[in-house]
């Protein structure tokens, strides 16, 4: 479920009173959903979602490259809000510039694995952002979310959100911790609108012991054909485009900097950019 973001005032979530369930939490901060929201929510039961959804034609991962050094559930490693930023201001810049060219004004966008920021620029005005994340206190920070929800994509790959109801989604270095990552973008798929665009971007830094094996081992290149053939084992996504920024030769460690890594910390140097873009049944064409 869904929670409309306050005007800024400062809000202090509960916690959850089972913390193992896997439906997502619901945070009503306003006394009214909009009721074409909120059926959004509810007309579609779960076999309408699954029967809709994008067609997996084939596992990407084995189950051993979905495995993680930290098992513990996700909920609990994100228990505790990180008001920081994980990537460079480099990085961010470049990000928020491809938002400004890809996503239209007026678009409804789901902002997926979001925190208290979005990175979407600031003057372009959107008809609708909805934030996922594990961490309520972050999500009810992000001034650019309009809703919010809570849930472990880990757990349940389910997206309670109408089909064919939004124009693009974003995912900001976050993909490496997917464990799912083929029944997820079957989801992103569903609730893509044709035309519509999925917009996964990442770096080289990571919270280690929660990134999937097949992260952790890769190199750079690997990661990027790793998200690349998560978009070719759903039917229905057009040939992923690659975007990519990187430093100078000198800046990209090429050592073992697995402690580095393990701390979330990078070696000296500008944050390498990659993304991965594609869309729904076709590339609109925009004059």
């Amino acid at each position: 479920m869904l929670a409309f973001r306050p005007n800024l005032k400062p809000w202090n979530p509960s916690p959850p009173t089972n913390p193992q369930s896997t439906a997502p939490l619901l945070f009503k901060t306003r006394s009214l959903i909009p009721s074409k929201l909120a059926n959004s929510l509810s007309e579609n039961s779960p076999t309408d979602q699954q029967s809709s959804a994008g067609k997996v034609k084939r596992l990407v991962l084995t189950q051993e490259a979905r495995t993680k050094l930290n098992s513990y559930p996700d909920r609990e490693f994100y228990e505790y809000p990180r008001f920081v930023t994980h990537v460079d201001d480099a990085f961010l810049s470049t990000l928020t510039n491809l938002y400004r060219e890809r996503l239209r004004p007026d678009s409804e966008i789901l902002d997926l694995m979001s925190s208290w920021v979005s990175h979407l620029p600031k003057e372009v005005k959107y008809k609708r952002v909805v934030g996922h994340g594990l961490n309520a206190e972050e999500l009810a920070k992000n001034p650019q979310l309009d809703y919010f929800f809570v849930k472990d994509l880990n757990r349940d790959q389910k997206l309670e959100l109408e089909s064919s109801s939004f124009d693009a989604v974003l995912c900001t270095v976050s993909v490496q911790y997917l464990q799912q990552p083929e029944k997820v973008l079957a989801e992103v798929f569903r609730v893509l609108r044709p035309g519509g665009a999925f917009i996964v971007s990442f770096s080289n830094r990571l919270f280690y012991e929660k990134a999937i094996s097949a992260w952790r081992d890769g190199t750079e290149y690997s990661r990027v054909q790793l998200v690349v053939e998560y978009f070719q084992s759903v039917e229905g996504f057009t040939q992923p485009e690659i975007i990519k920024k990187l430093p100078g030769a000198g800046a990209q460690g090429q050592g073992d900097d697995s402690l580095l890594r393990l701390l979330g910390l990078m070696l000296s140097g500008s944050d390498p950019f990659y993304a991965v873009i594609a869309y729904k049944n076709f590339k609109p064409v925009y004059e």
